[in-house]
């Protein structure tokens, strides 16, 4: 298995922590974006990352490092337009907002990443996509829209369907990592989407932590928990080796 090979040969992997990312401008639907990729080897899998509501910043970039030094290939896609990166909280509503309304558009922006990562080299048949709390709400629309990938991840969605969607087309399986204490995504809607997969036939794997509020994976933010966001690293890992070969 490709992580236990890793943690093993720890040091012959060293050169892979210098792999060296990019930022990428690329276009979708005659609008500037710009996302980070690095890709440590030619035939590493592709993980496609969805960020935060406040865009593309250096804590995705940081968890695009951190997967290059395990041998992954990723894409940090960015759905806001070159050079928005929004600090206030109005103005991160207002770009979230604006695709939550326009769910047609979000997709297309997913898509286009994707695109062009693979334009970049990457591979379109190994990959997993996952994101952090607006990004775990965008990878879910991603999965209703039965985009052929072998997986999808979330750290802290968002998990309510949208009226009208559900998951019937979606291909690959979900994981679902989530705080058991987070007040701004109730354990109500874990407890819907739990259901609507289990309806749906879709393989999911979905897990709380105790204690853990939303945003418990962002490093030096009040609501990060260490013990819940190395235990869900760990899990996403894992689900990355028994599902990209």
């Amino acid at each position: 298995m490709r992580l236990l090979i890793y943690l093993t040969l720890g040091f012959f992997l060293m050169p892979l922590a210098n792999a060296s990312g990019e930022y990428i401008s690329y276009q979708v639907a005659g609008k500037s974006y710009q996302g980070y990729f690095v890709n440590p080897s030619p035939n590493a899998p592709l993980i496609l990352l969805i960020h935060d509501w406040d865009g593309l910043t250096d804590y995705e970039v940081k968890r695009a490092e951190m997967l290059a030094d395990l041998g992954y290939a990723v894409f940090a896609a960015d759905l806001f337009g070159e050079g928005i990166r929004p600090t206030e909280v109005k103005d991160k509503r207002q770009h979230t907002g604006e695709l939550y309304k326009d769910r047609a558009k979000m997709r297309a922006l997913m898509k286009g990443a994707y695109d062009t990562a693979i334009i970049k080299g990457a591979h379109a048949d190994n990959t997993v996509v996952m994101g952090y709390c607006f990004g775990g709400a965008a990878v879910l629309e991603l999965a209703r829209s039965g985009m052929d990938v072998k997986g999808f991840v979330t750290f802290h969605g968002g998990l309510q369907t949208p009226e009208g969607q559900d998951y019937k087309n979606t291909k690959g399986k979900l994981l679902i990592l989530h705080g058991s204490a987070d007040t701004a995504i109730p354990m109500e809607q874990f407890a819907s989407l739990t259901e609507q997969l289990e309806a749906s036939g879709i393989d999911h794997e979905m897990t709380t932590y105790s204690g853990a509020p939303h945003a418990f994976t962002v490093f030096g933010a009040e609501s990060y928990r260490e013990n819940a966001d190395k235990k869900s690293w760990k899990r996403f890992i894992e689900f990355l080796d028994e599902t990209l070969k």
